[in-house]
């Protein structure tokens, strides 16, 4: 969503909104310990991505890699994406037995809005790590998925 000068509101259709957000993460613009693309390249509607966080450093998630697929829904931006890991990890904000990122967990999914995108929430979960309930959490072996 945007306001334009005179006031007026204009709402940014779901293709757009995820153009820009290809290319800005294609040009590494943002966060560099997260990253997100499309999975197929082809996709013209551009449905699936493949996310990535870099665990923070000074947690049990320090120099790991995960990760994460993204389902965009025909109504993004208004609602979000649905988020879950393919590399196993244990957080207080996802379901121990799918992967999926539970909603109201997740600050930037719990508060979201049709001005955020992927990387919020990639960069609010890579956050969540670092939180006192998950930072000293032992985690699963690398290379273990869901």
């Amino acid at each position: 969503m945007q306001r334009l000068p005179t006031g007026e509101t204009v709402i940014i259709p779901r293709n757009f909104k995820l153009l820009e957000e290809l290319e800005h993460s294609e040009k590494g613009l943002g966060d560099m310990s997260i990253s997100y693309g499309l999975v197929d390249s082809s996709d013209i509607f551009m449905g699936e991505w493949n996310g990535g966080i870099l665990g923070p450093h000074g947690t049990q998630h320090d120099s790991r890699f995960y990760e994460l697929r993204i389902t965009i829904p025909e109504s993004y931006p208004a609602l979000p994406p649905k988020v879950r890991f393919v590399s196993r990890i244990h957080m207080n904000c996802v379901d121990k037995h799918t992967g999926e990122i539970l909603y109201n967990r997740v600050p930037a999914t719990k508060n979201w809005n049709r001005n955020m995108g992927m990387e919020q929430i990639l960069s609010s979960l890579r956050a969540e790590m670092g939180s006192d309930a998950n930072r000293r959490t032992r985690q699963p072996g690398e290379g273990l998925t869901f």
